[in-house]
């Protein structure tokens, strides 16, 4: 289970850093921390909490991808090894077409990852390269243990 999550953490690390990278040079590159901050804030609003603004929201909304992410992405260490990779790419690809399609009918704008096929593609690309990640970390936490 520690393998897991150290490789859903990996995972969620290299979806966060390549999202907070490619999204200070290229005006299409998603912005998935802006629907989560949706999120985090309508989510404290309903629990009657004065959601943080600013940089504090941003960090609790980082915080909570990549929490969020961890999980999702230890998923994949579930089963056996010989699957391993190809868990990470399904996961992977299914988050990234989740992010797409479920923010509207969550009834949060869906504009910051729908904006450009582009912006589509770098999406399910990104959640794409996270379960890959996670899946080669719990592969090669695994081989180290034998």
């Amino acid at each position: 289970m520690l393998k897991s999550l150290i490789g859903g953490l990996a995972g969620a690390i290299a979806l966060n850093l390549i999202h907070q990278l490619v999204k200070k040079v290229d005006p299409d590159a998603p912005q998935i921390d802006k629907i989560g901050e949706e999120a985090l804030s309508e989510t404290m609003l309903a629990a009657g909490q004065t959601p943080p603004e600013g940089k504090a929201l941003f960090n609790a909304t980082l915080a909570s991808d990549i929490a969020a992410n961890t999980i999702y992405y230890s998923l994949i260490g579930c089963g056996s090894r010989k699957h391993l990779l190809r868990r990470g790419v399904m996961m992977g690809a299914a988050a990234g077409i989740g992010a797409l399609t479920l923010t509207k009918p969550l009834g949060l704008d869906d504009e910051p990852v729908n904006k450009t096929s582009k912006t589509q593609a770098m999406t399910v690309g990104w959640y794409l390269l996270g379960g890959v990640v996670a899946a080669l970390t719990i592969d090669a936490l695994g081989k180290n243990k034998k």
